[in-house]
């Protein structure tokens, strides 16, 4: 029995020695936590992926058809069925989008001819009218005919002043200032009229010129001049020197096609080369039916020299001489001057803004 009081008392020792552990040894390390899953969660977002622009979140509506069988379809079902756009109707939008790009600063445009009765005028009008229905920028023309212009009788008539009038207001501060001297045709069109006294008119020199498009230049972003049948008047060099495009008019005849000849080797004999290149013949229909004339070989005589040729077919409200309303044109006429506005805004995007404030003249 002692033998068994000894055992336990040594056990009992070492139970104790175990619950205190000698001083000299070494504290043991704690040892890193295992990691924890946030960080796996975390290394997995920063990882590259497509960004939001670049997925599919949402399903591109398309738009309905403006005509025909598929628009019929479109109505039918209540829209439930959707063909979508024709290849003539996508056509269309696309030249919308060029006729609507961004011009910087002014863009401006003469339109002459050698040749009256070529449909001169009718062309201002109806490229001003379309580009004052289709964009949302401010469009202007000006009459710069000194053989009493007519520019002013082809859109509803609001006002009676001129350039004259304009140039002698001494209070031009806002825009509608100006706008007290111009008439608007219901396309948002306006139109600054010539002097209704053609001896007045003939005076009207380049610097007068020069100080019209001064004040239009702060208020417009694209200004159209009318211009004369003769190139040496006083005027002329003005309107020249400051267009940025130039739209020779007339006619698929044969004499209105020597006369355009005539124009573009006046042009580059007298320092104005520079607007050859940059040039769009507009071959102006001023009577019903097809031309003798081979116009697609007119066209490629036209198009080694210019920059394009567009082709204006006959219209009995054109031909009626009196105010241009674009939704009394036929189809192919208001198409024309779609495919028109659209060839000179393609000159947009490269012209630079050659005029700095206060926008004086060069």
């Amino acid at each position: 029995m002692g033998g068994g009081n000894h055992d336990r008392d040594a056990c009992d020792a070492a139970a104790v020695a175990h619950r205190q552990p000698a001083a000299t040894a070494t504290p043991l390390q704690p040892a890193p936590p295992p990691p924890s899953p946030r960080c796996h969660r975390h290394r997995r977002r920063v990882r590259a992926g497509p960004a939001l622009d670049q997925l599919a979140l949402l399903r591109k509506a398309r738009r309905p058809p403006a005509g025909g069988w598929r628009r019929a379809v479109h109505s039918l079902t209540g829209g439930a069925v959707n063909p979508g756009q024709s290849a003539a109707e996508l056509e269309y939008q696309e030249l919308l989008e060029r006729v609507r790009r961004p011009v910087r600063g002014d863009y401006r445009i003469a339109v002459l001819s050698l040749k009256g009765g070529v449909g001169k005028t009718t062309t201002a009008v109806g490229l001003g009218s379309t580009f004052a229905s289709l964009r949302g920028d401010r469009v202007i023309a000006v009459d710069a005919n000194p053989d009493l212009g007519t520019l002013a009788q082809r859109i509803p008539l609001q006002t009676d002043s001129t350039v004259r009038d304009l140039l002698a207001d001494p209070a031009i501060h806002r825009y509608s200032d100006v706008r007290a001297h111009t008439s608007q045709a219901p396309s948002r069109l306006e139109v600054l009229a010539s002097e209704r006294d053609p001896a007045a008119a003939e005076a009207f020199s380049e610097d007068e010129y020069r100080g019209v498009m001064a004040v239009l230049q702060r208020y417009y972003n694209i200004v159209l001049t009318d211009c004369g049948t003769g190139l040496s008047h006083s005027a002329m060099r003005g309107i020249l020197d400051l267009a940025d495009a130039l739209i020779l008019v007339s006619s698929p005849a044969l004499d209105g096609a020597r006369s355009a000849g005539a124009t573009l080797d006046w042009l580059a004999g007298h320092g104005f080369g520079h607007l050859i290149s940059r040039a769009v013949v507009v071959l102006s229909s001023a009577r019903p039916g097809s031309s003798s004339i081979d116009v697609d070989q007119l066209t490629q005589h036209f198009l080694t020299r210019c920059r394009a040729v567009q082709t204006i077919a006959f219209d009995d409200h054109l031909a009626e001489g009196a105010a241009i309303d674009l939704d009394l044109l036929g189809r192919r006429t208001r198409r024309g001057f779609v495919e028109l506005a659209a060839v000179i805004a393609d000159d947009f995007g490269g012209t630079t803004l050659r005029r700095q404030p206060p926008f004086l003249p060069d």
